[in-house]
């Protein structure tokens, strides 16, 4: 590791660190240093975050150094955290290759942060890597994780973007940029495995107890707190994908390590947004055979459970097979969860205020109208949220027009007026989402040095539901175009 990094000390900006994670064993981390870099320059700052955080944003304009790696705050702690995961279905020990986290800041409201940095040079588990990234790709998570953010969906949030001045090859010289990643914690499923495969039980149960502590101190006290733990975890996981599947964002890439127990989205390399309603839409390049596609999400969440599920064994119970049968009766409610959440979401964009038997059905026979039609996801669900489309069908066809027969009707069964009903569908129906064809637009510019297409954008994205967007950032792609691809390892 280099030796201790040099310069002017940064302006004082507020951080306020704790270091709870290294009080784990050893096992879970290594003190790691990021790499010097030449030339820092900051690309953008997230300063809404920075104000939640109790930061001062003036002085985070002039703290490049930071975020680029070039110092260290005051108080800071830099460690690289190790884990495993289950990638496409093979388990590998992992790591942070290409992280490293400076500590946990606490906010004068009392949230409790991880800050990270993505793209700060190599670590112990860099496995052969560079362990830097490129500029696209880290303003490209800031751009999807800030979209995420409005449209009220759990995520990790990204405070800046650094430039290093560096030239990264991938495929081709790109310029090198640092990601400041800001997350409820990194503890994912795959931080549990690694206990596990190690065979540690002491470390487990730490590492269990810090979790518990972290992310649901509710339940610390309960005699059955490890199960409880268990549950807690699985309901939030059926929460967030069925917020994903409400939006039409497919993740990409669900492996065990990209999996937070926090109940956050992380990760956002090969992500992408669905035009187009197909429920087997998958953008990753090397996801040949759909295994992350949009309409597998939940039970890849559900596989992703049992592999944590396997992890807690020892703490359900003493006796192995009554811990098999409770994980087991526990896994089998995981579907019934996601259905409740996703059919709750489901008729918000409908303008549901009562729950029919009969609701689901409703909702299925839209989705595959949609889907043989060629239908914009979004666009499709903007345009029944107003009191005109419940008046007058807005698709002359004949299995539209059935269906939306029998949509006013339902609507009629329930005690709310029309004026209410376009008032939930138009909080629940996004007017702009990232497209993909423009989220590219904006990062292409920016490699050339231009970001004033990423500022308009994230100035877009920041007011979903707001009518003002231009038409250029609510219309789809042109028809006929290449298949839009998304890439792991940015």
């Amino acid at each position: 590791m280099q030796g201790p990094l040099s310069g002017n000390p940064p302006a004082p900006v507020g951080w306020n660190w704790d270091h709870s994670y290294t009080r784990l064993p050893e096992i879970f981390f290594t003190p790691t240093l990021p790499t010097r870099v030449p030339a820092p320059g900051l690309a953008i700052l997230n300063r809404p975050l920075a104000g939640a955080l109790g930061l001062d944003a003036g002085a985070l304009e002039k703290a490049a150094d930071i975020f680029a790696g070039n110092e260290i705050p005051p108080g800071s702690e830099p460690i690289a955290q190790a884990y495993a995961g289950h990638q496409f279905g093979n388990f590998t020990n992992l790591g942070d290759g290409r992280a490293i986290l400076l500590g946990e800041h606490l906010a004068p409201s009392g949230i409790r942060s991880d800050i990270q940095l993505k793209g700060p040079g190599r670590t112990r588990y860099s496995r052969g890597g560079d362990g830097r990234a490129t500029l696209g790709p880290m303003l490209r998570e800031y751009i999807i994780s800030e979209a995420m953010h409005a449209l009220g969906i759990p995520t990790t949030r990204s405070l800046a973007v650094a430039t290093t001045g560096e030239e990264i090859f991938r495929n081709e010289f790109l310029p090198g940029a640092v990601l400041t990643r800001v997350a409820a914690s990194h503890i994912r499923v795959g931080t549990f495995q690694y206990a596990a495969a190690h065979e540690d039980l002491p470390a487990l149960t730490a590492l269990a107890d810090h979790t518990l502590k972290r992310h649901f101190p509710e339940l610390a006290g309960s005699g059955t707190r490890y199960f409880d733990f268990f549950e807690a975890v699985m309901d939030r996981q059926a929460s967030l994908i069925a917020r994903w599947l409400c939006v039409g964002f497919i993740h990409g890439v669900m492996n065990t390590d990209n999996m937070a127990l926090s109940g956050e989205t992380i990760d956002y390399g090969p992500c992408a947004f669905m035009d187009d309603y197909d429920p087997e839409t998958v953008f990753s390049s090397i996801d040949r055979y759909g295994r992350y596609a949009y309409d597998k999400q939940p039970q890849i969440a559900r596989w992703n459970l049992a592999r944590l599920a396997e992890t807690l064994l020892p703490l359900f119970h003493e006796d192995q097979n009554i811990a098999i049968d409770l994980a087991n009766d526990a896994l089998g409610s995981f579907e019934a969860r996601f259905q409740a959440y996703w059919l709750l979401g489901m008729r918000s964009k409908l303008g549901l205020f009562t729950a029919e038997k009969e609701d689901a059905a409703l909702v299925q026979e839209l989705l595959d109208w949609m889907h043989a039609n060629h239908q914009d996801f979004t666009n499709t669900f903007r345009s029944l949220s107003s009191a005109s489309s419940i008046a007058e069908p807005p698709f002359i066809d004949a299995a539209f027009l059935a269906w939306h027969e029998k949509w006013t009707a339902r609507l009629g069964r329930q005690p709310a007026t029309t004026a209410e009903v376009v008032e939930k569908m138009r909080a629940h129906n996004p007017v702009v989402i990232p497209r993909n064809h423009k989220v590219e637009q904006a990062l292409d510019t920016a490699i050339k040095g231009d970001l004033t297409v990423t500022h308009r954008l994230l100035e877009i994205l920041t007011n979903p539901y707001a009518d003002s967007a231009p038409p250029e950032y609510t219309t789809p792609p042109p028809q006929g175009g290449a298949a839009y691809q998304t890439f792991c390892g940015t």
